[in-house]
């Protein structure tokens, strides 16, 4: 691992009880990048970014962040993070909770300038009970920049947000990276990922099976994306060659396959009106499910 990681895990084992939710993880979060942390759910991400936090205690291995504890004094005014919780004030108002974060830190972001970052100036004043599930979202995102950090843990950030608000999100994360700051991302947008992230890190059950660009994770499956609108159903597909995955969307059938050439000569021989036929390289959603799809039991069917 680089020494100029912002953030590290090193050989990081974590328990909860029997289960095993980190099994021996060497993460490194590198300055100025957006780092996607991505894994089906139980892969130990939640449990990899609350060490990192200093939220939960090093079972064994080691964390660091500016190569101090997670949970120095020092650190926590450097970084900031986005998640998931509840508890809120209700009876606050927008800018009295962004006017209380501003007050923990020494230099803080300007409130103005929050406000505009999220996208909440119209709501200022507005209480944060009365607020939409996005708008709330918005400044939990507001809140997790307060201080201005050189580091930034995102979770789930545009969850209930639409599609113009979460597109208006992904311009402030890019600007952080263009500002040099470091994000640290969790998605179950793959797509945002893919738009977003410098690197990926892939966890599944507990251990990083997959690191690199979002272009190199794609290329981890050699599998194609074959899309047609067919007689043919999703149960009979799964039985052609190479079939690794089958979903309808709406009228089309989609497959992901490691031998498209052979896919589409059964599907013609089975339905000659195959139409609106595309064959086109397998994308992030893809390729993450390829790598954490868990193998069929012997004997199963297809």
């Amino acid at each position: 691992m680089s020494e100029a990681g912002v953030a590290r895990l090193f050989g990081v084992t974590h328990r909860y009880g029997t289960v095993l939710a980190l099994d021996g993880v060497d993460l490194e979060v590198r300055r100025g990048e957006v780092l996607a942390v991505l894994g089906p759910n139980g892969a130990g991400k939640t449990t990899a970014i609350s060490l990192l936090l200093g939220s939960l205690p090093v079972q064994a291995g080691r964390a660091t962040v500016f190569g101090r504890s997670p949970g120095a004094r020092e650190v926590r005014s450097r970084r900031g993070a986005m998640l998931q919780i509840s508890g809120v004030p209700n009876t606050l108002s927008v800018g009295e909770h962004l006017d209380l974060f501003r007050a923990y830190y020494p230099t803080p972001l300007p409130a103005s300038r929050l406000l505009a970052m999220a996208g909440l100036e119209e709501v200022e004043r507005r209480r944060f009970g009365k607020l939409s599930g996005g708008q709330k979202q918005l400044l939990m995102f507001a809140l997790a920049l307060c201080g201005d950090p050189e580091l930034v843990f995102l979770d789930e950030p545009t969850a209930g947000l639409d599609v113009e608000a979460r597109r208006g999100l992904w311009e402030e994360i890019r600007r952080l990276g263009e500002a040099g700051r470091t994000a640290v991302l969790t998605t179950h947008y793959l797509e945002e990922a893919d738009a977003l992230a410098d690197r990926i890190v892939v966890l599944h059950r507990g251990r990083v099976i997959a690191e690199g660009t979002p272009a190199s994770i794609r290329a981890r499956t050699a599998a194609r994306l074959v899309r047609g609108v067919t007689r043919v159903g999703p149960e009979r597909a799964a039985l052609l060659p190479g079939v690794v995955r089958v979903e309808m969307r709406g009228r089309h059938l989609e497959v992901l396959t490691s031998r498209p050439e052979a896919l589409v000569r059964e599907l013609l021989d089975l339905d000659p009106d195959l139409g609106d036929l595309t064959v086109t390289g397998a994308g992030l959603e893809e390729a993450f499910l390829a790598l954490t799809r868990e193998p069929r039991p012997a004997g199963a069917d297809g």
